[in-house]
């Protein structure tokens, strides 16, 4: 049966996801929609190519902390079990938000936000498996892509087989997002790290 809590847990929690922080800030900043330049995302990288690095900055942590907030929030004030699912709705929301008719991002700040709230050395493991790819292949898609495909083996080893199933079906849909760059690097035509990109 589903409770009232995990109603409002979810829901609240998506919400805050929907906030898209990087059209915000570049409205507030007069540099228009950020929809309508580069790739069209809402993220930081996206947000960094009008040329404020301030804003791709506070873009990144906002985005981060959305599904951090939302974890953190609901381990400490409604219940430890729904935590996962809290920070799984956040992700869900800045993806396909509510207030951009469900076309957002693609989830990996705020996916990364989730899991250092949930466990932080989870966290550091799976930056760490992006940080390594990234010195490797210097493809951020392919890294974030890796760093994904590796949470929930490392969930299911560092925090139990409770959250496995959140973090797992949040890598399936940061695969479902990223399909264009899918694409492109089986194609050899994904720009590298320090190159323009439509990432």
């Amino acid at each position: 049966m589903v409770s009232l809590d995990l109603i409002l847990v979810a829901g609240l929690s998506y919400l805050l996801g929907s906030v898209p922080f990087g059209l915000v800030f570049t409205r507030i900043a007069g540099l228009g929609d950020i929809r309508e330049i580069g790739s069209g995302n809402i993220g930081a990288t996206n947000v960094l190519r009008t040329g404020r690095k301030d804003l791709a900055i506070l873009t990144l942590l906002l985005d981060a902390g959305k599904g951090a907030i939302a974890v953190l929030l609901t381990r400490y004030f409604v219940s430890p079990e729904l935590a996962a699912i809290a920070g799984t709705a956040a992700f869900i929301g800045h993806c396909f938000p509510l207030y951009l008719k469900f076309n957002g991002g693609k989830g990996v700040a705020t996916f990364m936000g989730t899991l250092f709230a949930i466990a932080p050395l989870f966290g550091l493991a799976v930056g760490g498996a992006w940080l390594f790819s990234a010195l490797i292949f210097r493809i951020s898609s392919l890294s974030a892509l890796i760093a994904a495909a590796a949470a929930p083996v490392i969930s299911y080893y560092l925090v139990g087989p409770a959250s496995w199933p959140a973090v797992a079906f949040m890598t399936v849909v940061i695969y479902i997002r990223h399909k264009e760059n899918i694409a492109r690097i089986v194609k050899g035509e994904e720009p590298k790290i320090g190159k323009k990109d439509k990432s």
